[in-house]
């Protein structure tokens, strides 16, 4: 809404504007001249506006490396002119005449007249093409990582196939960026358009989660393009690494040796099964906890303890055991988002839950 704002008053600056000019006593122009020039004039100053509605991803980057190249160029221009000056104001002293004078002051004047044209395009060009190498812009900086919390997640191939990154996500406990780089987009795409019917499977379901992540409302998904790191010779996993050092972020990973080996070059990496495993419940069934009994169950005979962490245990044919400590199998576990139950029998009783 605010956007569509702008563009209602930059149309209608723009109309006063020109009317204002056209008025202009000195130009005193015909009445249907003026009316054809305003309109030429105003639909000059429109198609601007449709470029921005047209071009609805804009990268901060190239339009920082734009203005920046702008400016270096414009410097480089004028360090270049204050050089040629002198050179320039000896031409007009010296008493030269006819066409060597003629011809040495042409070429100055078309000197002037390419330079800062040459020379921009130069500065804008090289910065296009290096800013995935080197940090030059600082609102680059700020701009390129966009992040909503900590240290950016740098998603691994086998994160977007495994696909549980995005039921973590849906959980809402991820507040960093996620970042899937271009090449690692390409892999997945590549395995996607394989002719193994697996490998094209495992593909297309990785496409699908990276998907489902951008149309979260809850997570925040760039596809990151490292074209410098990209062209040089390096695995998809080598790259993976020199990406999160760079970014100072985490790699998520179902790779056990990617993993590793980051680790060892110093960046961290999270691996989605350690992560659950360690969400796993603490019991499965056959084991032998011990609690004591609390109150009555839902269902007769039912006893009901509680472990030190709040946890609820449910034990058959206890009831009237309320107030003594009893050892109890794990028959099964309930978890959910409302949280964990144990059911069991008491050890010694033989029964069955």
């Amino acid at each position: 809404m605010l956007i569509f704002v702008v563009r209602v008053l930059y149309f209608f600056v723009c109309a006063g504007a020109l009317y204002n000019f056209i008025n202009q006593p000195t130009l005193d122009l015909p009445y249907s001249t003026a009316i054809l020039l305003f309109v030429l004039l105003l639909f000059v100053t429109q198609i601007f506006t449709v470029i921005d509605v047209v071009i609805r991803q804009k990268r901060i980057e190239v339009i920082s490396s734009i203005y920046f190249g702008l400016l270096v160029g414009a410097l480089l221009n004028y360090l270049m002119l204050q050089a040629l000056e002198p050179f320039r104001q000896q031409l007009i002293a010296i008493k030269i005449t006819g066409d060597e004078a003629s011809s040495a002051l042409d070429v100055m004047f078309i000197i002037q007249l390419l330079s800062p044209l040459i020379l921009s395009y130069i500065s804008i060009s090289f910065l296009l093409q290096t800013k995935d190498d080197f940090r030059f812009v600082i609102p680059y900086v700020e701009f390129s990582r966009e992040l909503k919390g900590g240290r950016p997640l740098v998603l691994d191939s086998s994160a977007l196939i495994d696909g549980r990154i995005a039921d973590v996500s849906e959980t809402q406990i991820i507040e960093s960026q996620l970042i899937v780089p271009s090449f690692i987009l390409k892999e997945v795409q590549d395995i996607a358009d394989s002719g193994d019917k697996n490998r094209r499977t495992r593909g297309r379901r990785g496409l699908d989660v990276l998907d489902k992540l951008q149309k979260s409302a809850t997570t925040e998904v760039t596809v990151y393009r490292a074209a410098g790191i990209e062209r040089k010779d390096l695995t998809n996993d080598q790259r993976l690494i020199e990406l999160a050092s760079e970014l100072g972020g985490r790699i998520v990973t179902n790779d056990f040796n990617l993993n590793k080996v980051a680790s060892l070059q110093g960046v961290s990496a999270i691996n989605l099964n350690d992560v659950a495993n360690a969400l796993k419940p603490r019991f499965v069934p056959g084991d032998l906890l011990r609690t004591t009994i609390a109150k009555e169950g839902e269902s007769p005979g039912q006893g009901v303890g509680f472990l030190d962490d709040g946890t609820m245990v449910v034990c058959e044919q206890a009831a009237v055991l309320i107030g003594k400590e009893i050892d109890v199998v794990v028959t099964s576990v309930l978890q959910n988002s409302a949280g964990r139950m144990i059911f069991g029998r008491q050890a010694d009783s033989g029964g069955t839950a």
